[in-house]
């Protein structure tokens, strides 16, 4: 089991797995919620930085192909189907 530790100034100290799990780094900030899981209440942790590595493949998309909706789906189709071409 990993625990979390609090420094002397209340702050966290995480392991190294779940802050690359959560994919956050030194100065990062991580959001906690309060939430109800199966009757138990539980933290949630996340990191609170949107993760816009998708948005330079979708720019890319959207310039070299045309905006009608079957090319949208057959982007889809090839993407669920594992084919990496654009």
């Amino acid at each position: 089991m990993k625990t979390v530790r609090l420094t002397s100034k209340r702050q966290a100290t995480l392991p190294a797995e779940l802050c690359d799990e959560l994919g956050v780094g030194p100065g990062d900030e991580i959001a906690l919620e309060r939430r109800t899981v199966e009757g138990e209440s539980v933290w949630i942790l996340r990191a609170r930085k949107p993760d816009w590595s998708w948005l330079g493949a979708a720019k890319k998309y959207a310039v070299r192909h045309t905006h009608d909706w079957e090319a949208v789906e057959e982007s889809i189709a090839r993407g669920m189907a594992g084919d990496r071409r654009s």
